[in-house]
């Protein structure tokens, strides 16, 4: 009876000691694969939509810019909070080559965007999605969050995506994010 305690006690052991070893190597080959991940760029898709004069911008027209895209609309708590910050970084790296730009979901158009950027006082272009825009960037967020917003891209001077966010987030993370890409 001990013997085949102490046999099943072994197998038990040994079992456990190669799940171990496989989460190790399975640990090592996420992580891999993220930093692989990390390393390639994705590159930005185009769009061409108009601000509320009627006038014509794509990402195309902003390169050699760093540009902080963010997708937001004016019914959204998060997507509000988030605008000062983007003014202000407007005002502070504007002149340094960062171009803030909101694209806004909202159904109604310019009959309630246009009102809202007089009220905050926003100084970046802000343009009306289409269908298109919109979806292209959708997929580029993870599949649990598309539907969210707001969602916003950093990407560099040549049009490549270095950070997405999901989410309302503070000031000094898209600070952070765009700083050193001022720099290059």
């Amino acid at each position: 009876m001990i013997k085949r305690i102490t046999g099943f006690i072994l197998v038990f052991a040994l079992t456990a000691a190669l799940i171990a070893c496989a989460s190790d190597k399975k640990d090592q080959e996420t992580q891999n694969t993220a930093t692989a991940q990390a390393a390639k760029l994705t590159k930005a898709p185009d769009f061409k939509l108009q601000d509320e004069n009627g006038e014509n911008l794509s990402l195309a027209d902003l390169k050699g810019k760093v540009v902080i895209l963010d997708f937001w609309a004016t019914w959204c708590p998060p997507c509000r909070n988030e605008i000062p910050h983007f003014i202000e970084l407007q005002n502070t790296y504007g002149d340094k080559g960062l171009m803030v730009v909101g694209i806004s979901v909202d159904q109604k158009g310019w009959s309630v965007v246009s009102p809202f950027i007089e009220e905050q006082g926003i100084n970046y272009p802000v343009l009306l999605t289409d269908g298109e825009a919109y979806g292209n960037y959708q997929r580029l967020i993870p599949a649990n969050m598309q539907g969210s917003i707001p969602f916003t891209f950093i990407i560099d001077r040549e049009g490549n995506i270095t950070e997405r966010f999901v989410g309302y987030r503070d000031k000094a993370v898209f600070e952070n994010a765009a700083k050193p890409l001022l720099r290059q």
